[in-house]
């Protein structure tokens, strides 16, 4: 297949255009640019409105990754803006130029994230629950609304939302291995909100389920079966560290440290399930914490005699 991906030098979509072509695919990286495209890259420039869409005539699929660090800095209103435009204007500027084409892609895969559902306590959440309250949730929405051109071009449309991605590569594992390394590891606040997370190797997977499966269209969360809480998580990942994770961040601490960020990443709790990837027979690689944070920092697998797993 011929597959573009944007966001394709971001830790997913540069393991995403590995994985790809490591299978066979051709993958256009669409990158920023003022020039024009060359060999397998597309120019394009969200923030000026521009792409180069003869480049993307013939694609097959479209997964499209690109958008503002949402942990990159500290928010203030300049911050988010960014973050907000990075999503939405590059999304409306990608799906009304592929519907424009004269054979437009069968399918668009494009990033969301769990953010959707704002902070529910408890709640169990699917793709069926309505969007709740905050600054990434206004995003989300705002960000999926963008794909309708797609859509409307009939181009099968699945919106990915994307729980906290586990990789040794990216995101916030790295950042969390130091301090628990170092016994200074533990919850944060008092542990009990929700962590919905999902194994990189689980978010190629599933992107390449959503590519081919064609009952698929619309949100989807891209979330392990099993999400925990903050205070299984640290627990886990000591365990698997042999570390101790005893030294909990205060919430006022964070508040202060990383301001309304912390709000929304560090003490929002969102008990996310997989309920349309579970019905499409997706497999998951790694379902369970342990297992995941195992394999991704390079430890063998503990051998259980349970066989129903």
């Amino acid at each position: 297949m011929n597959i573009a991906v944007t966001g394709s030098n971001g830790f997913v979509g540069s393991a995403l255009v590995s994985w790809l072509k490591d299978r066979g695919h051709r993958v256009l990286r669409l990158v920023r640019s003022t020039g024009h495209s060359t060999g397998d890259c597309v120019a394009w420039d969200p923030g000026a409105g521009r792409i180069d869409a003869a480049g993307l005539e013939a694609v097959d699929a479209v997964v499209h990754l690109a958008g503002e660090n949402i942990a990159a800095r500290r928010w203030n209103t300049r911050q988010k803006e960014r973050i907000r435009a990075s999503r939405v204007q590059g999304t409306e500027l990608l799906t009304k130029t592929l519907g424009a084409l004269r054979l437009p892609p069968k399918v668009l895969v494009s990033a969301s994230a769990i953010g959707f559902y704002g902070s529910r306590g408890d709640e169990e959440l699917d793709e069926r629950s309505a969007s709740g309250q905050g600054f990434l949730a206004g995003v989300c929405r705002a960000w999926e609304a963008a794909t309708q051109h797609a859509a409307e071009a009939g181009m099968r449309v699945v919106q990915l939302r994307f729980g906290i991605i586990l990789s040794r590569n990216g995101g916030p594992l790295p950042k969390m291995l130091l301090p628990f390394l170092l016994g200074l590891g533990g919850r944060i606040g008092d542990g009990r909100q929700w962590m919905s997370w999902i194994a990189l190797d689980d978010v190629l997977g599933g992107i390449d389920h959503a590519i081919r499966n064609d009952g698929l269209r619309g949100p989807v969360n891209a979330v392990a079966p099993t999400p925990v809480t903050n205070r299984e998580f640290t627990a886990t990942l000591g365990k698997v560290l042999r570390r101790p994770a005893l030294l909990p961040l205060p919430r006022l601490v964070a508040r202060l440290a990383f301001g309304e960020m912390a709000n929304e990443l560090l003490l929002a709790s969102t008990r996310v399930v997989p309920r349309a990837l579970h019905q499409s027979n997706y497999q998951y690689l790694y379902p369970e914490l342990a297992g995941a944070l195992r394999h991704l920092l390079g430890q063998a697998p503990v051998q259980v005699a349970c066989q129903n797993q």
